[in-house]
């Protein structure tokens, strides 16, 4: 049986955050910038034009617990945060709007 699309977007989830993490099942401080940057270029574009220096903010953002790595669950919050700007965006609101 094949793969629904529901299925392959989780699965490419769960391998987007392995390529990234390391043996610890966790991506260290820089490296969610080298992900966002090679994998989200049109939403990194849209925030800096918007003057938000997101790139420097993310990680602190996300690292809740301050122990300068990112979970599994941490990664998911963060692609949520990006999927839900998409969503906003094909409702007609500009990409980034500035909500977090």
């Amino acid at each position: 049986m094949s793969s629904t699309e529901a299925e392959k977007t989780t699965i490419g989830m769960s391998d987007l955050f392995h390529k990234y993490s390391g043996l610890n099942d966790t991506i260290e401080k820089g490296d969610p910038l080298k992900l966002l940057k090679e994998n989200f270029p049109n939403f990194l574009s849209a925030r800096t034009k918007m003057g938000t220096d997101y790139l420097s903010t993310v990680f602190e953002k996300k690292d809740k617990n301050k122990d300068e790595k990112i979970d599994f669950s941490s990664f998911l919050s963060l692609l949520g945060d990006i999927v839900t700007d998409y969503h906003n965006h094909g409702h007609g609101v500009p990409l980034y709007y500035g909500r977090y």
